[in-house]
């Protein structure tokens, strides 16, 4: 174990916050950003377009008219794009972020998590930034050039975030620090839709993503000061935290001398293609309420712009509490032994596929009933957000070692349906009508709940045979180990060799 400087041990008696929890906060904040950076064009483009005006001949459904729940009006822009190229644009964003993932989770594996998270984050932020100017000087070609962009900065977070909280969160601690980091991403959606539909209604559209990406500038600064790849790189930790950390996890170090990544032994995994199956539906209904939940509430409900933000992002404040929620009773759990972890896994991934699959298709058969609408996308979304002590977490409970390229395939594979989602609902609603609304969420109650069943069968919580050997601390001496080693023969060659001549000696007496 290398030494800590003296400075560092005294500048960590002023942090009261262990230094795991910080870096979990800040991973935290990092999904936060990340996902207010994603999802702000959602809410945008609903002003950047030029608003379909749905007439009784043009549709089979009855035209939702405002009520009490909204007092706004909402009104469109000066763009002509079609519902085909809408979808387009905002599906951009996940080609370049499917990208970046796997290289992603190699570079924190073997260069630590650290500056893979922060330079991911830090570039798409500004890309953010140049979204208007993007916009306005090359209309829809320039704006999915930007959000490409943005998508291979933004891809790497995922996994760079699995080999840090590899690296200094214990196994008991998971649950709960795991449901912090990645409960990030409701905070981001609640948000990026509350806060954008606020800004929209108050100022100009440009404004909304340059208030984000600059957000993203300021966390960067501040994580790179206060986190480190792991603990025994980081100088001002605590000596009894480093040590505690040292016991629960078997090692502070990362393993710079890993064997290359067993690719075959990964991809013929059967709990691995379990949890393939459930990050694609994962992501499927995810990315559906993510990307186009703002466009329903706008063109079915008729919501203003000022009350979507709002509505929009109501069901992720709930879906926020339950993933914490469910974090510390999945730990709860596994302590006590009512579970093993496989299960444990399994009893939350199904909730968080079983129930959001009803409660979506029963939204779209309440018709223009705002308030029964919001509830059902609430209880939805809620329910969902179980999947963060489910699935998400299988990631580090197969392989510690390469839990960031875990994380980077099934996060990759997983994120393909981005692409393919916003697009999709852009060619079945050409009319933006309810009926066209509900064959896409029964597609989505189909998706969610067919990779559910194949997670329940095949999954695992258990350590995998491809993990090979535990990490070894990587401030091991190994020219002094070797020395040691050589010491010991030789004393032992000459203890034999004086026995030896000893006994000569008393034969030729």
């Amino acid at each position: 174990m290398t030494q800590q400087p003296q400075w560092g041990i005294n500048l960590s008696r002023y942090f009261v916050i262990p230094q795991r929890v910080i870096l979990a906060i800040m991973g935290f904040l990092a999904i936060l950003n990340a996902y207010t950076m994603r999802v702000c064009l959602s809410q945008a483009i609903t002003v950047l377009v030029i608003k379909k005006n749905i007439t009784d001949e043009d549709s089979d459904v009855a035209i939702c008219e405002p009520d009490e729940l909204d007092d706004g009006s909402s009104s469109g822009g000066i763009y002509d794009w079609s519902e085909e190229l809408q979808g387009l644009i905002l599906s951009s964003f996940y080609i370049g972020y499917i990208v970046t993932h796997i290289p992603g989770g190699l570079l924190a594996e073997k260069f630590g998590g650290k500056w893979t998270l922060g330079l991911g984050i830090l570039s798409t932020a500004a890309f953010t930034m140049l979204t208007p100017l993007a916009i306005e000087k090359g209309g829809s070609d320039w704006l999915i050039v930007s959000r490409v962009l943005m998508g291979l900065g933004e891809g790497t977070t995922f996994p760079a975030l699995s080999v840090l909280l590899a690296a200094w969160v214990p196994a008991n601690e998971r649950g709960k620090l795991g449901a912090l980091v990645l409960g990030g991403g409701q905070v981001g959606t609640i948000m990026g839709n509350l806060l954008s539909g606020v800004f929209l209604d108050s100022y100009d559209w440009p404004f909304v993503f340059y208030f984000f990406g600059g957000l993203g500038v300021i966390w960067f600064v501040i994580f790179v000061f206060l986190c480190y790849s792991d603990p025994s790189s980081h100088p001002f930790i605590k000596p009894s935290e480093r040590e505690y950390l040292a016991k629960e996890i078997g090692t502070i170090g990362r393993n710079e001398s890993l064997p290359p990544t067993p690719w075959k032994a990964i991809l013929t995994n059967l709990p691995m293609f379990a949890l393939v199956s459930a990050q694609i539906g994962h992501d499927w209904g995810f990315y559906i309420m993510v990307t186009d939940l703002p466009k329903y509430m706008s063109d079915v409900l008729q919501f203003s712009i000022k009350a979507n933000g709002l509505y929009s992002s109501l069901p992720y404040v709930m879906m926020w509490i339950v993933s914490v929620g469910s974090g510390f009773i999945a730990d709860w759990m596994i302590r006590k032994g009512i579970m093993s972890t496989t299960n444990t896994r399994k009893v939350m991934t199904g909730l968080a596929a079983f129930g959001p699959a009803i409660f979506m298709v029963g939204a779209s058969y309440a018709g223009c009933d705002r308030v029964l609408v919001v509830i059902l996308f609430t209880i939805c979304m809620g329910l969902m957000g179980a999947y963060y002590a489910g699935m998400k977490l299988s990631p580090l409970d197969m392989s510690p070692n390469y839990a960031g390229t875990l994380m980077a395939i099934t996060n990759g594979i997983g994120a393909i349906t981005g692409v393919i989602t916003p697009y999709l609902v852009g060619v079945m609603t050409p009319n933006a009508s309810l009926l066209e609304w509900r064959t896409v969420f029964w597609v989505a109650f189909g998706v969610l709940c067919v990779t559910a069943v194949i997670y329940c069968l095949w999954a695992s919580g258990e350590v995998q045979p491809f993990n090979n050997a535990p990490i070894q601390p990587r401030s091991v001496d190994f020219e002094a180990e070797e020395r040691k080693t050589t010491d010991l023969k030789s004393l032992e060659y000459n203890g034999n060799n004086s026995t030896t001549v000893h006994q000569r000696g008393e034969r030729s007496s």
